[in-house]
């Protein structure tokens, strides 16, 4: 019988503007799933406000209760004093664990845990070193290593510190000061009328050739397929990679979570299919384009 790595399996922070409906709905499903680690809270617009940071703080105790852990992330890109204030108010708290999603949430944690969020951009052991002399626990990889890269960083991290990578989901890519779905539709960021709503798993940027490009949500752009490494997840364990995250999308996200826990059992793993319209892409791991797929 093949061996098999044990692994953390995580859920990574809503990135997209849901009805509030639906949020609670998707949170009692993940409550039950076989998840271990869950983050919470708004990372991408701090204008969106059908959950307060009140009603995240209740969906934690709810999913603490349901034997999770729960990791608060705090925002990515900070442009405003609610930003800051939000971000020192999260940074403060020692009920739950906090994902740092920018080096001013790292300073404010003072030398407590932490987890360093996948936009802080750790490339290389001497910014692995660094972070964990702050007090980081646990870091996010970044999406674009491909296999031998990632060994290659693994093997520069310093004892007592985790790693964790994304194996499903549209990949986070980066972000701006402009709201490109607002532009999209003619409307100024303070006056969006909050039209992200209406796209829960982003805007779909395509090329002219009708290839997937990028996907628009909000201030952030995305990757246009959902990365999809699934297969790999005994292969990412036996580097040595502590935590498996998938993000979550309208659909799939919890057959994927039940995917991942078949494989950590040494089962067959089933395949995952990603919302309506969206491929799938695994091109980094492969040393390929992002938006590359390639059969395993």
């Amino acid at each position: 019988m093949e061996m098999t790595a044990p692994f953390l399996i995580t859920l990574g922070p809503l990135l997209y503007y849901w009805p509030r409906h639906t949020v609670q709905a998707f949170y009692r499903e993940v409550a039950a799933s076989a998840v271990d680690v869950v983050y919470l809270g708004e990372t991408v617009c701090l204008r969106r406000h059908v959950l307060r940071p009140a009603d995240w703080l209740d969906i934690a105790a709810e999913l603490t209760a349901a034997g999770k852990q729960v990791v608060l992330s705090t925002p990515t890109l900070v442009e405003s004093g609610a930003a800051i204030q939000l971000t020192h108010k999260l940074a403060a708290q020692d009920d739950w664990l906090v994902e740092a999603g920018d080096l001013g949430a790292i300073r404010a944690r003072g030398g407590r845990p932490f987890v360093a969020g996948p936009h802080l951009n750790t490339y290389h052991g001497d910014t692995l070193r660094w972070l964990a002399s702050l007090g980081a626990c646990r870091f996010v990889a970044p999406l674009e290593l491909n296999r031998r890269e990632l060994a290659a960083l693994l093997a520069e991290t310093p004892p007592g510190l985790q790693s964790e990578v994304m194996v499903w989901g549209r990949m986070p890519l980066a972000f701006s000061a402009r709201c490109f779905t607002a532009r999209h539709f003619n409307l100024s960021k303070d006056d969006c009328a909050f039209r992200c709503i209406e796209h829960p798993d982003g805007l779909a940027m395509r090329t002219q050739e009708d290839g997937e490009f990028l996907t628009l949500n909000g201030v952030q752009t995305q990757s246009g397929a959902a990365l999809d490494l699934l297969d790999q997840a005994q292969a990412l364990a036996q580097l040595g990679v502590a935590a498996l995250r998938v993000s979550p999308q309208s659909q799939g996200t919890l057959p994927a979570i039940a995917a991942l826990a078949a494989a950590r059992a040494g089962q067959p793993s089933p395949s995952v299919t990603p919302p309506a319209g969206i491929g799938r892409c695994n091109g980094y791991w492969w040393g390929e384009s992002g938006n590359a797929w390639r059969e395993c």
